[in-house]
């Protein structure tokens, strides 16, 4: 490939270009697109089993792993999802709580990208791919939002939303980002960026928790729509106003936490090396 020219302090600098990987590195997604970043995807899940069908229908086939942390459950969620999913990598949960299930299935992952999605049929796989896109296309955490245009919610009673409406303000005012959905479990990041996150929590504060250090590491968050859809089977373990303190706590602990520095972004280079191809 040629070299790329650019200047710097009024002088030219040329930087030979990185060749284009081999094109086996590269995961079709649709007939026009595809990716060289793997994928991996983060479901935790306790008593699930009626719902894992459901979700991992909605799957796209192109990503790499999916990792299933087991809330110890009592049901056949393991056997499930192995059926469903052969090479399905399963992480028995040895805490307790969203926080501690999601620190667990993170560990595990060797994809390059790391996506959290639930298991109880709330959100769409199928979205995944707008997750991804905005990655590789510059940002460095994702996150949906059903309140950006197109983005909706199926479940938000009214003491969520208003709570969620509430947290959201606090946060964009407190850390000076823009966020329009604070307290949503839908989120992808490039895994590089796992020590910024540092998750050190338990419960359902998860989210906010990672949205508050994204910003305050300076990362670039990008919001995509997203759908939420009501739970398929079962009852959830959220409770509105005790989680909702949970998340309070966490806003006003962080804001007395040093942020921890990101790791340097990868040298700039072309799309197709960017993996966009």
């Amino acid at each position: 490939m040629s070299p790329e020219s650019t200047k710097y302090n009024g002088k030219a600098q040329i930087t030979p270009l990185r060749s284009m990987p081999p094109i086996e590195r590269f995961t079709p997604i649709t007939p026009h697109i595809a990716i060289s970043p793997t994928v991996s995807v983060v479901v935790p899940a306790m008593n699930e089993a009626e719902n894992l069908p459901h979700v991992f229908a909605t799957l796209p086939q192109w990503i790499d792993e999916i990792v299933l942390v087991d809330g110890n459950s009592v049901d056949d969620t393991v056997e499930v999802a192995k059926r469903l999913r052969p090479n399905v990598k399963v992480v028995t949960q040895t805490g307790r709580g969203k926080g501690d299930a999601l620190a667990a299935g993170f560990a595990a992952c060797t994809g390059d990208i790391i996506v959290m999605i639930d298991a109880d049929g709330s959100t769409d796989g199928h979205e995944i791919i707008s997750f991804v896109g905005a990655l590789v296309t510059g940002a460095d955490f994702v996150k949906g939002s059903r309140y950006a245009a197109g983005g909706g919610s199926d479940d938000l009673t009214f003491s969520r939303k208003f709570g969620n409406k509430v947290l959201t303000g606090l946060v964009n005012m407190m850390y000076g980002t823009q966020y329009t959905d604070l307290c949503y479990g839908y989120n992808a990041f490039w895994a590089r960026h796992l020590d910024v996150l540092d998750l050190d929590c338990d419960g359902f504060e998860v989210e906010t928790l990672m949205n508050v250090r994204a910003a305050k590491a300076g990362l670039k968050v990008h919001e995509v729509p997203s759908h939420e859809r009501c739970r398929i089977h079962g009852e959830s373990n959220l409770h509105a106003v005790r989680d909702g303190l949970r998340v309070l706590r966490t806003i006003l602990r962080e804001w007395r936490r040093q942020p921890t520095i990101p790791q340097p972004t990868p040298a700039a280079a072309p799309a197709a090396d960017r993996g966009v191809a």
